[in-house]
């Protein structure tokens, strides 16, 4: 393991800086994932509405991921940054016409769904962008013997975010209603711009800036291919969360099984959160030394069975119990799976490896909650989830077998 002290990079305000405008942006982020599926599951009372976003979102994200791992590789990495932000902050300000004049306009709840689905559909292409290029800018801004720290921090600050936008969204839409929550989100990607205009500009560092697009896509392609450890682990990464993707349904359970309203629903929200939080605040203060491709194999299946127990649980705190350690075993093969892909790739295609790693994320986050409000209507909530945590159980016992580069990985 990379010897390195925290305080190296906590000095850096560059870094700091990166990191804080992040953290108002994944907040604004988190709300409006919990603020759309509370929303949308009262507009329709149907659990597929809610899967429907995640599809809405992925379809152009993964579609553009590539072409988006080229602009950044062949791009000066700052401004790319502050342009997606901004486009964030004009998509997110138009949800505020149907929250405020709904009634007036005497908009339906469906029109407003698809409404909703429209923009988030736009936010996607923002995604495909946004998604690599926080992680594409660390190695520029912090020394390699620092790397692994700050992919840890990054991750730290990252869920950090995630705990108080999702417990902070289910508040507030029970304080000041969701059109007032909509008004704080976009204000907090507002605030996240104004850290980003701080950071020092990184040109590209590609010499060859006349490559074609479709060879430039190509190459990231092919050098995730031939690096086994990175594939194996980003394949069980999609997979599981695929099916796993509980969260989706959190809304249903929140509302229609424990009957815990809003205000229990934003807890429930960032119970993962909360479980991935603590365990990386572990790990950055005891970091795993070896033996981390086994250690992945065994979390992804813990995962799947939290997620069994959770489906299966009729009492609130014990729902909420398995969510966190859910998150826990999450936040692991987090930290894994960031550290390898950030020590393993050269800087001159990190933006293309790293928008690969996006479609890896996006495919198993957002389809994974198409999946989830799929399975819902054909199989009922409770089945669809025990369904999802029992075949990531089965996914990871399979990768297990027949990976043995990632079994063996350590760094």
């Amino acid at each position: 393991m990379v010897s390195f002290t925290p305080l190296r990079v906590l000095k850096n305000i560059e870094f700091r800086h990166l990191l804080t405008g992040r953290f108002f942006l994944i907040i604004a982020f988190r709300m409006l994932a919990t603020l759309l599926g509370w929303w949308v599951y009262q507009l329709t009372k149907d659990p597929f509405s809610i899967g429907l976003i995640g599809l809405s979102e992925v379809i152009p994200a993964v579609s553009c991921a590539l072409y988006a791992g080229h602009i950044i590789d062949m791009n000066e990495k700052k401004k790319l940054l502050l342009i997606c932000n901004y486009a964030y902050v004009v998509l997110i300000s138009l949800l505020l016409i149907p929250a405020f004049l709904g009634h007036r306009m005497h908009f339906t709840g469906h029109e407003i769904t698809y409404f909703i689905y429209g923009v988030i559909f736009f936010t996607g292409i923002c995604r495909s962008f946004l998604g690599p290029l926080v992680p594409s800018m660390i190695p520029r801004i912090v020394k390699q013997e620092n790397l692994p720290y700050a992919v840890t921090l990054n991750q730290a600050t990252f869920l950090i975010a995630s705990v108080s936008g999702h417990a902070l969204g289910g508040f507030l839409i029970a304080m000041i209603t969701i059109k007032w929550t909509l008004v704080v989100i976009v204000c907090s990607m507002t605030i996240a711009s104004l850290f980003f205009w701080t950071i020092n500009k990184q040109p590209s560092e590609n010499k060859n800036k006349d490559v074609k697009v479709f060879e430039s896509m190509k190459e990231g392609l092919a050098y995730i291919y031939k690096t086994k450890e990175i594939l194996g682990a980003q394949m069980l990464d999609m997979f599981a969360v695929l099916f796993g993707g509980a969260v989706a349904m959190i809304p249903v359970f929140a509302s229609d099984i424990l009957r815990v309203g809003s205000e229990g629903f934003g807890l429930l929200n960032a119970a993962s959160d909360i479980g991935s939080m603590l365990i990386i605040i572990t790990l950055s203060l005891v970091p795993l030394r070896k033996n981390q491709g086994k250690i992945l194999l065994f979390v992804a299946s813990g995962f799947g069975l939290c997620i069994i127990g959770f489906g299966l649980s009729k009492l609130y705190w014990l729902s909420f119990a398995f969510l966190v350690l859910s998150g826990m075993l999450d936040g692991i093969s987090v930290v894994i799976r960031g550290t390898i892909v950030q020590l393993k790739t050269p800087e001159e295609i990190r933006g293309r490896v790293l928008s690969v790693n996006s479609i890896f994320i996006m495919s198993s986050n957002e389809l994974g909650q198409f999946e989830s409000g799929l399975t819902a209507k054909l199989m009922g909530v409770v089945r669809s989830v025990v369904f999802g945590g029992t075949m990531t159980v089965l996914t990871a016992l399979f990768i297990g077998a027949t990976s043995k580069k990632l079994r063996k990985m350590e760094y």
